[in-house]
């Protein structure tokens, strides 16, 4: 799947968190983990098949669950930890990020049922 503007974006932000995240806990000096590879890989996963895409609000504020529960308590460790050390190194992705929370948050559209 193609994936426009905003969810490139979104993945170079995870990628900078997991990176902050892998450095300071694991301390991987070449790259990610491989802990930190796979969640990475599923984060990415997730972001490609977002139903809202290009309208896509804050992870936390959306309606839609994309991760299993386990994962989604892992990934919210590495931002708690790895948002606030942000700033400094990636101060046009901590913008954007701060940014969308503001947007506002898409209902998904019901599916038609087959009868």
């Amino acid at each position: 799947m193609s994936s426009g503007r905003r969810i490139d974006r979104e993945k170079k932000t995870i990628a900078a968190m997991m990176a902050i995240y892998c450095r300071d806990h694991h301390a991987s000096a070449r790259g990610l983990c491989q802990e930190c590879t796979g969640l990475l890989d599923y984060a990415q996963r997730r972001l490609d098949t977002c139903p809202f895409q290009e309208e896509k609000p804050a992870c936390n504020l959306c309606e839609v669950h994309c991760y299993a529960a386990a994962m989604r308590e892992r990934t919210r460790a590495v931002m708690r930890y790895a948002g606030p050390r942000m700033l400094l190194p990636h101060p046009i992705l901590s913008l954007g990020h701060m940014l969308d929370k503001w947007r506002p948050v898409p209902r998904l559209k019901a599916r038609k049922r087959d009868r």
